[in-house]
């Protein structure tokens, strides 16, 4: 008999938004509005199909959280598992904290993030290397851990990759 199946307790919405904004904003909502569990996970996944846009799931860390929350997010759009391996985390432990100026090995200690990565940069920085997080950080799934790529910044601080308003494409023209 091979190894016991785990079924995750992902939930999956697919509201039809166009942008991660809008996604962001849908998830910071629910977890508002549902008082959702610490542990809770909050991803956006790109659907890249015939209709492009985003999609949001939740992983909640018990069997009666995820059936609790499965059954009241049944009006915000269609729901199923997991969509994929490579989720953006919006909500993850410790994300509430990583705001302004901490450093690597704080981000690694106090979240969940596992790894934090540099551009262009061989190997990890180092655990002191001051992090300006401009209140935006979004690290992603990458081979199962949760990692957040930063690029260099003035004074040999690192920023997230992603920066929190980006501006539009095209938006000069």
């Amino acid at each position: 008999m091979g190894p016991a199946l785990v079924t995750p307790r992902v939930v999956t919405l697919d509201p039809g938004l166009r942008d991660l904004r809008a996604a962001d904003h849908l998830l910071l909502s629910l977890a508002a509005e549902l008082a959702l569990p610490e542990g809770t996970f909050g991803c956006t996944h790109l659907v890249r199909d015939d209709r492009p846009r985003v999609a949001v799931s939740l992983a909640l860390p018990t069997d009666a959280e995820f059936t609790a929350v499965r059954d009241r997010l049944a009006a915000h759009g269609t729901a199923y598992g997991r969509p994929d391996a490579v989720g953006r985390a919006v909500l993850f432990p410790g994300a509430a904290a990583l705001t302004g100026t901490t450093t690597v090995g704080d981000v690694l200690a106090t979240s969940a993030i596992d790894r934090v990565t540099v551009l262009g940069a061989p190997g990890e920085p180092a655990a002191g290397t001051t992090l300006l997080t401009r209140g935006h950080v979004r690290p992603q799934w990458q081979d199962g851990a949760l990692v957040l790529v930063c690029m260099p910044a003035a004074g040999g601080t690192l920023v997230p990759f992603e920066v929190p308003d980006p501006t539009p494409c095209c938006a000069d023209h």
